[in-house]
């Protein structure tokens, strides 16, 4: 791949004789069943190409444009020890996790690429779960996300070499929260394709913290597949949080199978990135499981963002809550389609889909397709999506009280996001990620020459009022 402009076939047929020119260093030391999965998943990619405008869900979200650059792919572990607290540290105060990182894809590691604790939890690289836990793997790996589902899927399920498995045992509550870091850190466009999977048997519990970052701000391209299977009764708390560079462009691709009685809750909060593109599909495979699906993005300049949701419900007396919110500036763009399946059987539903944005300019661009699909009688549904402006009347109340007009309009937006921010249960992380939005809100949402925040003025400025207070 060049840097001149190639068709979508042209960019598809280059990337699948990637992987045949390397198939060997790619299946190095695989099972069986890896490399089988591997070879059906990339002749479907051949069939299917590159997901665009001719599949619904993508019609608003370009991904060739990304893809058409000369891209370095690491096809080998780097076998040296990396210390990944010498190039990250999170910065959340009194936030205690248990961190794994990944590094351009690969599992990064200092003693042991896979641990099993004393607890029976298992946690580590992908690729050597493998060939350590073959049996384990081979019931749940593929499972969720068949790489049938559109061709990133399938590219990703031929390239995959490396990423983060988690295993929870039976009743296991584990009590400190797993975060992990995918990190890009190269000087190069560089090339990822990393695969995690999280499996937790019955009435375990979980939470976890996964941050996609950037060191430098180089040209990346990461599509990213994670496989999540909760049995009875397990319950994942689950955050994705997004800080990535304007250069980069990020699909992430979350599955998460619910048997019955489980219990999931995802928070998805974006506040820069190039091109992102968060698909979060979850099937409610039985009796009383729940899901709720938030989110929050923050765009600006020419950042684009497009969160996909697929609420499959295949089981009766199952609840599902979707609701995302964003702020758009400048010529940013944000697209969302939410999508409830509710299937024959599946009677006393429950389901729920919100998605409400403030454009603050003319130039900035929503696109929102909320849809439901029922096939049963007994259920409760219901689904909305806004587009506006900030309120004139709500406007006028502040500015009534004696708060100046561009102070009033930073109010509400804040009070506008805060509202998805206080659902997160972790107590340290809300603080900082509601540290985050206000500082994103200050810095870079509202820019004007005569505002005393003095966005792109080095200087110290303090403002006047504390919405942390609010």
């Amino acid at each position: 791949m060049s840097n001149s402009h190639h068709s979508p076939h042209t960019l598809s047929a280059a990337l699948a004789e990637r992987f045949t020119d390397n198939r060997k260093v790619i299946n190095d030391k695989d099972p069986v069943f890896v490399e089988k999965l591997r070879a059906r998943a990339i002749e479907l990619f051949r069939q299917q190409g590159l997901p665009g405008s001719h599949l619904e869900r993508w019609r608003n979200t370009d991904i060739t444009q990304s893809l058409d650059a000369s891209y370095y792919h690491e096809l080998k572990r780097n076998t040296e020890k990396i210390n990944i607290d010498e190039i990250f540290q999170c910065k959340v105060d009194n936030f205690e996790t248990f961190l794994v990182s990944q590094l351009n894809g690969w599992f990064a590691h200092q003693d042991h690429l896979l641990r099993e604790l004393d607890n029976g939890v298992i946690v580590g690289s992908l690729r050597e779960a493998f060939r350590q836990y073959p049996g384990l793997i081979k019931k749940h790996y593929g499972t969720y996300a068949p790489p049938e589902d559109h061709g990133l899927t399938a590219l990703n399920t031929a390239f995959a070499q490396d990423g983060v498995f988690i295993y929870v045992p039976d009743s296991l509550e584990v009590k400190i929260p797993i975060q992990m870091v995918s990190l890009v850190r190269t000087s190069n466009p560089v090339l990822l394709f990393p695969r995690n999977l999280v499996v937790m048997e019955k009435n375990s519990s979980l939470t976890m913290v996964h941050c996609d970052d950037s060191i430098e701000k180089e040209t990346s391209f990461s599509g990213s597949v994670s496989e999540f299977f909760l049995d009875e009764g397990a319950r994942l708390d689950y955050y994705k949080l997004q800080n990535k560079d304007d250069h980069s462009a990020v699909v992430n691709s979350s599955y998460f199978h619910q048997e019955a009685g489980s219990a999931l809750s995802t928070h998805t909060i974006s506040l820069n990135g190039g091109i992102l593109r968060n698909e979060t599909r979850v099937t409610l495979n039985g009796e009383n499981a729940r899901a709720d699906v938030l989110g929050l993005y923050l765009m600006d300049r020419s950042q684009h963002v497009d969160n996909y949701v697929f609420m499959d419900h295949a089981s009766p007396n199952c609840y599902s809550n979707e609701q995302f919110k964003g702020i758009l500036d400048d010529r940013a763009k944000a697209v969302f389609n939410g999508h409830i399946l509710v299937r024959k059987d599946a009677q006393s539903t429950e389901a729920f889909q919100s998605n409400k944005n403030i454009q603050l300019t003319d130039e900035a661009r929503v696109v929102t397709q909320p849809f439901l699909e029922i096939y049963a009688d007994d259920v409760k549904c219901s689904h909305g999506a806004t587009v506006g402006q900030l309120d004139p009347l709500a406007m006028f109340y502040l500015r009534s009280r004696g708060i100046c007009h561009r102070n009033a309009r930073m109010l509400m937006m804040y009070a506008f996001a805060a509202e998805m921010v206080n659902q997160i249960s972790i107590h340290a992380l809300k603080e900082q990620i509601d540290h985050m939005v206000v500082k994103r809100l200050k810095g870079e949402l509202s820019i004007c020459d005569q505002c005393v925040l003095h966005c792109k003025d080095e200087r110290q400025v303090s403002f006047e009022i504390d919405m942390n207070k609010v």
